[in-house]
Parts: structure tokens; C-alpha cells; sequence
């Protein structure tokens, strides 16, 4: 079974023509995303600031086999599956795509249950997030839930360090406090 997550081989940058045509891919069959994570952050900045070796979405719960259906058509496996949570689609040269399947609320928050059993809502607000790869706009957070997800939870290493300080310099976002690895 292929594995997932960091240090996994094969191991394969995702650089954004590819992030581009999954992103196209999964629209073709009706399934909306958002970026989240490295992606997101450079999305939302306009330009790639590092390399990425995986790319993460937020979906619909709904759409959780669907996407790994029409991921399969480009040749991706289930690397990883958390019961009710995310789920790790690799492709044989060892592209990643980590989605983090919400259910979504009457109020339009989205319910994104983690791996340790807690939620994690997001705004609805956040789901307005437009950010641009390659000069096309694409879905994301926004940069305030960015900031969020940037800085709760675990300590930042030197990149993601830079994406936070860049998003609150970018959009005049307060520096949110976090811990330094």
C-alpha cells in the first residue's frame, strides 16, 4: 500500500499546472473545492513562494467518494483514510492530495472532523477566499481562516512561519500569535 503524508516514497512535487488540472478535473464533474494549506497560502498571495509536496482541500463530506472516484480516473489510490475525517489520494509518481471532507451546516459553517475526534469549524465567510494560480482564480479560504489554520495546533517551522507573516502583511491581517518550532 502506497504511504502517505511527509517522508513517503514516492514522493513527487505538486506544481501548479498540476494543482490546476485537478482542480479542473474535479469541476468538470461537479465537485467544488477549496484550497487549503501551502497552496492556499500562495494562491491567495499570487505567486508559488516554495515548493509543495502535497496539495490540500477542504470538500463537501458529501462529495468524499466522489472525489476519490474521479481522482482514480487520473490514477490516484487511497494512501490513507481517518473514519469520518480526511483522507490521502497518492498517484504513482507519488503526487499528494490530502482533502479534508466538511459537512456543512445550516448556517453555512463548515464541520470538519479531525483525526482526534474534535471538530473544526470553519466560517462560512471563509469559504470566500479567491486566490490565483498562474493568473487563474481559484477557490480557497480566505486569508483570516488562512491565518487560523496557519497558527493553531502545532509549532511553525521557518516556511510556514513565512506564509503566515507574508498572508498578515499582504491583507493588513494582525499577526496572530503562535509557537515557533
Amino acid at each position: 500500500m502506497t504511504r502517505a503524508g511527509r517522508g513517503r516514497e514516492p514522493c513527487a512535487e505538486m506544481d501548479a499546472a498540476l494543482v490546476l488540472g485537478l482542480l479542473e478535473h474535479l469541476e468538470q464533474r461537479g465537485i467544488y473545492v477549496w484550497l487549503d494549506g501551502g497552496w492556499a497560502v500562495d494562491a491567495l498571495l499570487e505567486q508559488q513562494t516554495r515548493p509543495h509536496d502535497d496539495l490540500d482541500l477542504v470538500s463537501r463530506f458529501e462529495d468524499s467518494d466522489r472525489i476519490a472516484v474521479a481522482l482514480g480516473e487520473r490514477g490516484y489510490v487511497v494512501g490513507y483514510r481517518a473514519p469520518r475525517s480526511c483522507f490521502v489520494l497518492i498517484d504513482p509518481a507519488g503526487h499528494q492530495v490530502d482533502v479534508h471532507p466538511a459537512a456543512f451546516a445550516a448556517n453555512g459553517d463548515g464541520v470538519y472532523t479531525m483525526e482526534n475526534g474534535e471538530d473544526w469549524i470553519f466560517p462560512a465567510a471563509g469559504f470566500a477566499g479567491v486566490g490565483r494560480i498562474l493568473g487563474r482564480e481559484v477557490p480557497c479560504l480566505t486569508p483570516e481562516v488562512m491565518l487560523v489554520n496557519h497558527t493553531t495546533g502545532y509549532e511553525l517551522d521557518a516556511e510556514h512561519e513565512r506564509d503566515v507573516r507574508a498572508l498578515s502583511e499582504r491583507y493588513a491581517l494582525p499577526l496572530p500569535r503562535y509557537e515557533r518550532a
